[in-house]
């Protein structure tokens, strides 16, 4: 799923990573934390049954942590891909990252949690992805 920061004011999600993904729902919010937004938590919570939330995006002192503790305070683990969140001062996401971590998120490298999710070698992306490391590495 995909959040949005007022994007009438803001922009939206790029088309690219839309097209990645096109069935995946996208929610604007006026909120920085979507689980402060009704329609988010309860179509996440309820709807859509999550247990764990994978994390990434811009602005990770203010959308992504409070997002990040919203979900830990509704009882869902959450990891934060600390190398796929933006910032504009580099200490600010550092401090958060290491904030999140204490209060019990996982925070972990991209390539980390995709490896964790292939599982092993014999998964069908484990080439696919194994090569995108590689020429992004």
């Amino acid at each position: 799923a995909f959040t949005e920061q007022v994007p009438q004011k803001l922009g939206g999600t790029a088309p690219a990573l839309l097209a990645l993904a096109p069935q995946a729902p996208v929610w604007g919010k006026t909120v920085f934390s979507a689980f402060a937004d009704d329609g988010i938590r309860d179509a996440l919570l309820r709807e859509r049954a999550v247990h764990h939330l994978l994390l990434c995006g811009l602005e990770m002192p203010v959308c992504v942590y409070q997002t990040a503790i919203g979900a830990l305070a509704a009882g869902l683990q959450v990891s934060v891909l600390s190398d796929a969140v933006g910032t504009r001062r580099p200490d600010d996401a550092r401090a958060c990252l290491d904030a999140l971590a204490r209060a019990g998120a996982h925070v972990l490298p991209t390539e980390t949690v995709f490896y964790a999710l292939l599982g092993n070698v014999d998964h069908p992306f484990f080439r696919s992805y194994t090569q995108l490391v590689k020429s992004h590495g």
